[in-house]
């Protein structure tokens, strides 16, 4: 019996890891700067944040390609500044993570935000405490939850992406075979085997990420109602 390849976990953990420092970083930042702020067009600035999230898969890999593409605008300009090809590379992969599950980060980093008491930050305000100072000891860390929630759906919807993965990235064995992508073209090439080695590996992964959020929100919980009483 033919070993199982272990470069389309490894390179999914890779995709996905990347890709979610990248969406915790602007994910955090935008939702802070969004999250009680009012002005004209703010839902529109919010719904092309969401947008990824109801379209199809395809929809978005479409996208990627018309801007990142050899001829697109972002891509022709990679390509000849910096010799950057995303195309049919794990960049790609990469890129497409980002852009599907950054929504997931936004709205549960936008949402925990919200959460925390702008009394508290206001208060720290009037004793000297500059912005900084007042996001890293109030706002950040009763925030936390929801953001550490939403780094871990992002990071597991990154792991599973295939429809956008597939229209800019390919599949190119070695190079960007992601599990998603490996489990279809395994199914199609009659290796029952291995897609399901691989279907067990990611049903896992996300399995596991969903029981830790879950034990993690009913532990914050259950902190937070100790500390009321």
């Amino acid at each position: 019996m033919n070993e199982i390849n272990i470069g389309p976990l490894l390179l999914s953990i890779k995709v996905a890891g990347i890709s979610t420092i990248i969406v915790f970083l602007t994910g955090t930042v935008l939702a802070r700067l969004l999250a009680r702020r009012q002005f004209p067009g703010k839902s529109i600035v919010e719904s092309l944040f969401l947008l990824p999230m109801v379209l199809p898969p395809t929809v978005v890999g479409f996208g990627l390609l018309v801007l990142f593409g050899k001829n697109g605008w972002i891509g022709a300009w990679l390509a000849d500044w910096f010799g950057i090809q995303v195309v049919f590379n794990w960049i790609g992969a990469v890129l497409a993570s980002i852009v599907v599950s950054f929504p997931l980060m936004y709205q549960s980093a936008s949402a925990a935000f919200q959460t925390v008491d702008d009394r508290l930050e206001q208060a720290a305000r009037t004793m000297g405490a500059s912005e900084w100072r007042v996001f890293r000891t109030i706002t950040f860390p009763l925030a936390w939850p929801g953001i550490l929630a939403g780094s871990v759906l992002s990071f597991a919807r990154g792991l599973g992406e295939f429809g956008a993965t597939l229209m800019i990235a390919g599949y190119i064995p070695g190079k960007t075979d992601t599990l998603p992508l490996a489990i279809y073209f395994a199914v199609e090439a009659g290796d029952m085997k291995t897609a399901w080695v691989w279907v067990i590996v990611i049903a896992a992964l996300g399995f596991s990420a969903l029981m830790w959020i879950n034990y993690w929100s009913r532990k914050t919980m259950r902190r937070y109602v100790s500390r009321a009483k």
